[in-house]
């Protein structure tokens, strides 16, 4: 038990720039405090004490602002940073070594008891401040969801999944590159969003193809050629549009 105590407030402090001690780390972590609490509700849990298992739960609530249903399974060090308003449903299964921000969901969209209604965070994923993750499917080992992200769906290994619904901004990452690397709340350097990129495409092709027709234009004219009927419209303000998507 100790072993693992020593191993979760270590995992603490290498993620945590502000974590100073280990005497910190165990004191003053409501993380730290959910999770050793929620092993003890756990084991009550499979050993036939399921109130005590619940009430313990909700005094880990009470105390760290942290609810962990005692049937959710929960690996090695999980690192719950801040942790205010982290809710993780009783089917859920997080992987050793992930990172869960403030007012993290892992929910489920099922009503059918006893079935698997919770996401799967597979090893070392981090789930940013207020995402949502909802349903019984698995969040690929070191994937990143997004702050604020509300993802519906699997996330590959590796991935990047930012948005309401969610999607996904960095795909094609290399697992072991991505286990080097720690990106707090989920932001991924360079990780711009696809819709928008895409957004910003869409308006400097419609300003290419406006200068385009006025240069066809001024050559009819200028050859004598009139086009009539044509109605003046506003010329497209390409500096504005894209500031809007950005």
């Amino acid at each position: 038990m100790f072993h693992r105590l020593r191993q979760d407030i270590n995992s603490i402090i290498e993620r945590d720039p502000a974590a100073r001690n280990g005497w910190e780390v165990l004191t003053c972590y409501p993380g730290l405090q959910a999770i050793v609490m929620h092993r003890w509700a756990h084991w009550c849990w499979h050993h036939g004490m399921k109130w005590l298992g619940r009430f313990i739960s909700y005094l880990a609530r009470i105390i760290t602002g942290i609810e962990i249903h005692p049937g959710a399974q929960i690996g090695a060090r999980v690192f719950i940073d801040h942790g205010f308003g982290v809710v993780i449903g009783e089917t859920a299964i997080v992987g050793d070594d992930c990172t869960i921000y403030q007012g993290v969901t892992l929910g489920g969209t099922s009503l059918h008891t006893g079935s698997k209604r919770h996401p799967t965070l597979e090893r070392g994923v981090i789930v940013g401040a207020g995402a949502q993750v909802l349903g019984a499917f698995t969040v690929g080992e070191y994937a990143k969801v997004g702050s604020n992200a509300v993802l519906l769906k699997p996330l590959p290994a590796g991935a990047t999944a930012v948005g309401n619904p969610a999607h996904i901004v960095q795909k094609e990452v290399s697992v072991s590159a991505t286990a080097q690397l720690f990106s707090a709340y989920g932001v991924t350097p360079n990780g711009d969003d696809p819709l928008s990129k895409a957004l910003h495409g869409l308006i400097n092709h419609a300003l290419t193809q406006e200068q385009q027709i006025e240069r066809i234009l001024a050559t009819l004219k200028a050859a004598g050629l009139q086009c009539q009927g044509l109605a003046e419209c506003d010329k497209l303000n390409s500096d504005q549009l894209n500031k809007l998507v950005e």
